[in-house]
């Protein structure tokens, strides 16, 4: 088993730009869409007050090749879309949240790191929330692909 580091967060409600890309490998792709949208507002400046998130969306299967992954960022609540970006509004709510790199981590790959987690749940006093996405949170998004380090943000509940 993984030793984990696993804090509790709670999200609070925001407005959210968001691209998503299909393919089989889509997270280079949204990315670009995302840097292309975001730099020239210069929100990738700022991670505090506009974190990035991502998920797949649908998720990869053993049926077909192609996934989606989705990009969130962080934005105020007037900002306009445009064709290759939608807004969003997200809840929020509670999350465990841990870390990985995505190349190289001694914990093993994010899918492991990924499992570790939703194992954590199992003997913890929460319980895995599956009525909504699971997030990646990309700490410094200027850093390079080998650079990367996420923050996987499992949504959980309290066990009554």
């Amino acid at each position: 088993m993984i030793d984990l580091d696993v804090r509790i967060v709670r999200l609070g409600p925001m407005s959210v730009a968001s691209v998503r890309a299909v393919g089989e490998a889509p997270e280079s792709d949204a990315w670009g869409k995302l840097r292309t949208w975001a730099e020239p507002r210069d929100l990738l400046a700022d991670n505090d007050s506009h974190p990035v998130f991502g998920f797949n969306n649908p998720n990869p299967s053993r049926d077909r090749k192609d996934y989606g992954y989705e990009l969130w960022i962080k934005v105020e609540p007037d900002i306009a879309p445009s064709a290759e970006v939608q807004t969003k509004d997200f809840a929020g709510g509670l999350y465990a949240v841990t870390e990985c790199r995505l190349h190289g981590d001694p914990k093993g790959s994010v899918p492991e790191v990924w499992r570790a987690l939703w194992e954590w749940t199992k003997s913890s006093e929460y319980t895995w929330r599956q009525d909504t996405h699971e997030l990646e949170r990309v700490r410094n998004p200027r850093a390079g692909e080998e650079e990367l380090v996420l923050e996987l943000y499992l949504p959980i509940r309290e066990d009554a």
